[in-house]
């Protein structure tokens, strides 16, 4: 979903995760035939509002939708601050408990672990506290050999935008499945990129062939350019195996 305000359902291990949540997200995922219940879990990259003013509404409609069942949400601390007053009061007493985590959006920590999938953060450089997720799947397995369990990684999902191009997150996406990164701008407009903290699909395109990923997605794009081509040329230059993001759009990790 990536022409709308930003948001992806990502789902692993028969769980479905939504990154971010711009206006509209929710009617997207209808369209799309996707389900709610198996929704417990979103991540907030950042708090402008191409990310994540689309959350009211969903809780809403969640609420609507009679949800007994908590969700998490996972952001800087502003975002509470900021809904809270919104839901006191168009929400002020859903059936179903709304769980905010804090997180620190500078900081590389791991923020959700369950049996099957944990999440990491992943900093990212932009005009306000921002970071990527690394999600990853593991499965405990017995070595009988050595009569003990150890955690094997399956597949691996980076997504990482709104962010200037930074070298750095390299080596902790490296190998990663699918990456995902912004690519806002193409080459001839790069200067922007130094006041409005963006990426071009070139750079973005040369991360994901310093990480030696599966495969490159590439989206949120400026509205200057109408011709998404420009973008998926760019890039391909860089790294074939890229592919546009475009709304309702379903790739295979």
């Amino acid at each position: 979903m990536q022409n709308s305000p930003s948001g992806q359902i990502l789902e692993l291990c028969d769980k479905s995760f939504l990154i971010d949540c711009g206006e509209g997200v929710q009617i997207t995922m209808r369209r799309m035939g996707l389900k709610t219940a198996r929704l417990y879990n979103i991540f907030i990259s950042h708090l402008h509002g191409d990310h994540c003013f689309g959350l009211l509404g969903l809780f809403s409609t969640l609420d609507m939708l009679g949800r007994i069942q908590p969700l998490h949400v996972y952001a800087h601390s502003d975002l509470e601050k900021l809904l809270k007053p919104m839901m006191d009061y168009h929400l002020s007493e859903p059936k179903y408990e709304i769980v905010f985590h804090h997180i620190n959006p500078r900081k590389k920590e791991v923020i959700f672990c369950d049996r099957t999938v944990s999440v990491e953060t992943i900093p990212l450089n932009h005009k306000v506290p921002t970071c990527g997720f690394l999600f990853y799947e593991h499965h405990r397995r017995y070595d009988s050999d050595k009569q003990e369990f150890y955690v094997e990684t399956r597949k691996r999902y980076a997504y990482c935008s709104d962010t200037k191009y930074k070298e750095s997150i390299v080596p902790q996406i490296e190998g990663v499945d699918t990456l995902f990164h912004e690519s806002t701008y193409i080459e001839q407009d790069a200067f922007r990129c130094r006041t409005t903290m963006h990426s071009t699909a070139r750079q973005a395109a040369t991360i994901a062939k310093k990480a030696q990923t599966g495969q490159l997605i590439i989206g949120h794009y400026s509205s200057r350019i109408n011709d998404h081509s420009l973008f998926l040329n760019e890039a391909q230059e860089v790294f074939p195996n890229t592919q546009l993001a475009e709304d309702q759009r379903v790739f295979i990790l």
